[in-house]
């Protein structure tokens, strides 16, 4: 099984992040008594929570965990499902990758969060609400919040005046008037009704 989930598609700034996590081998419940505690949907977890139990994750000898994004150029040429669809396709591919001989192509069962398929070539079942009720999408979920709250943190360095270390790219009252004093920069979703706003404004970084 794969668990896929994504993170960052409610931003407007940055990339959007997908993350798989794979269950390798047939494993007994044993294996995972560790984790089974404390993976859960990562809306649900602190920072500190979510980073603890992600190095946990990528240890694990029974699972592989991979991510991709979708950055912010690609997001306002096809929109945002289509983008977060293709992050996921490509989380799912490079943790496929990493498997390599271990296991069949007709064994493999891709469990997505959501009410949507992606286009793969592999078994895929759609669950809503997947990330607060299978392990392997709850993992995928604190992957993929983990690598892109990272991401946001390097992107906030080169952009301290916006403070996306703080809010990640959300729309907070912060980021909103950060937006209105220095204007858009590279890392803006255009096509995001406030970034739209501003662009049509003039409102740009110089």
């Amino acid at each position: 099984m794969i668990g896929v989930d994504e993170a960052g598609r409610g931003p407007l700034a940055g990339p959007v992040t997908a993350a798989a996590v794979a269950v390798v081998f047939p494993t007994n419940r044993c294996d995972f008594a560790g984790l089974l505690g404390t993976v859960r949907d990562s809306k649900e977890m602190t920072a500190a929570a979510r980073e603890a139990v992600y190095y946990r994750i990528i240890r694990h000898k029974n699972l592989v965990c991979a991510s991709a994004g979708v950055g912010e150029k690609i997001i306002d040429k096809i929109n945002i499902l289509e983008a977060s669809k293709l992050a996921m396709r490509r989380a799912v591919k490079r943790a496929i990758a990493q498997m390599k001989d271990k296991i069949s192509a007709g064994k493999i069962v891709c469990l997505i969060d959501g009410n949507f398929s992606i286009k793969i070539s592999y078994e895929q079942k759609s669950i809503i609400g997947g990330d607060a009720k299978v392990f392997c999408i709850a993992a995928a979920s604190i992957a993929a919040k983990v690598r892109r709250d990272r991401l946001m943190e390097k992107i906030g360095k080169l952009y301290p005046e916006y403070g996306f270390a703080r809010h990640k790219g959300y729309g907070t009252k912060e980021h909103l008037a950060a937006i209105e004093k220095h204007g858009l920069c590279s890392v803006h979703r255009r096509t995001f009704a406030p970034c739209a706003s501003a662009a049509r404004k003039g409102i740009m970084k110089k």
